[in-house]
């Protein structure tokens, strides 16, 4: 009887621990990310992709941070609190420059969605708003795009036109109560402006702007991953540049279907993400950096350089390679 028990009692442990042990083999990997508490592209990239389980389909599992600010959000990923970003690929350089672990996996949202706009009739074109005044937020990575731009036509935006520091919101505002000339935006507040005032004119739209100047697209975001997220799991960026082209996907053949999630998680009014797709403002597009790309994103780590807005470049190992 008692060894009949023990045989048993094994026996059980044995079969226990081989389910156990089975399971642990089934654990998908984790991907810890933030999600700002603002209707901007990060939380509505975030919750399309959790909405639409693109993280299990592609073998992981994202975690969300929920944080209330955009510099939360870059001091999460610096600190290691979360592993992985959407975010600007200068404000990326600086961090891997003062030391952070980080790298760009991919890219992100194109720069048609930064634009300036104005209702006065004496400003036709970029060059006009020389005497006028901007409202725009100037520690911005979207204002460093605005003023590269404005270098390469002659016009230096804090000697040649009067800045007014503002966040986008802020700039909105100033506009609408016409306290300045013309506001940098971003989406999905340039949709929301335009529904509530059609008059207002675009005399800058980052996508054209950059093109014109470099010869070849820009990107506002791109997207990061910290390196011991990637020797954890070796197929993080793989998974997660797939995840996300889910997403991009989505957006595109489903706009009502991903309209709604914006709605119904951040709280967009109805039909902006979708004036903003179908305008070609929000253009996310998800593609490996180490692809032609590359270049691309280096370009933009250059000019930084070159106008004073970064102290050096960063090392090559930044731009991840498989």
């Amino acid at each position: 009887m008692r060894v009949g028990f023990t045989k048993a009692l094994l026996l059980a442990l044995g079969l226990t621990l081989g389910l156990g042990g089975a399971a642990g083999a089934q654990d998908k990997p984790h991907i810890r990310m933030s999600s700002l508490t603002l209707p901007v592209l990060n939380p509505i990239i975030v919750n399309i992709l959790k909405a639409k389980n693109f993280d299990e389909k592609n073998g992981f599992v994202m975690d969300v941070t929920q944080l209330p600010s955009i510099t939360a959000l870059y001091a999460a990923f610096a600190t290691g609190e979360v592993d992985t970003i959407i975010g600007g690929p200068t404000v990326i350089q600086k961090l891997r420059v003062e030391g952070a672990p980080v790298k760009i996996i991919g890219t992100g949202l194109k720069l048609s969605d930064l634009v300036i706009f104005t209702e006065e009739p004496a400003i036709k074109t970029f060059a006009d708003l020389k005497g006028k005044q901007l409202a725009a937020d100037m520690g911005s990575q979207q204002y460093q795009i605005v003023a590269m731009y404005g270098l390469s036509k002659n016009l230096k935006m804090r000697e040649d036109v009067t800045m007014v520091d503002a966040n986008f919101a802020l700039a909105r505002s100033q506009l609408a109560a016409k306290r300045v000339d013309a506001a940098m935006v971003i989406e999905p507040i340039a949709s929301l402006m335009l529904k509530e005032n059609p008059n207002l004119r675009i005399v800058f739209g980052g996508a054209d702007a950059w093109k014109e100047m470099t010869g070849r697209d820009g990107w506002e975001l791109v997207t990061g991953l910290r390196e011991e997220a990637i020797k954890r799991w070796p197929g993080a960026p793989q998974a997660l540049i797939a995840s996300l082209q889910d997403v991009e996907n989505y957006i595109k053949t489903d706009p009502d279907g991903a309209d709604k999630i914006a709605a119904d998680t951040v709280k967009l009014p109805p039909g902006t993400l979708k004036a903003a797709v179908s305008a070609n403002r929000w253009q996310f597009e998800v593609k490996p950096a180490w692809g032609p790309e590359r270049q691309a994103i280096w370009d933009m780590f250059d000019r930084a350089v070159k106008s004073g807005f970064q102290q050096k470049l960063p090392d090559e190992a930044i731009i991840y390679s498989p």
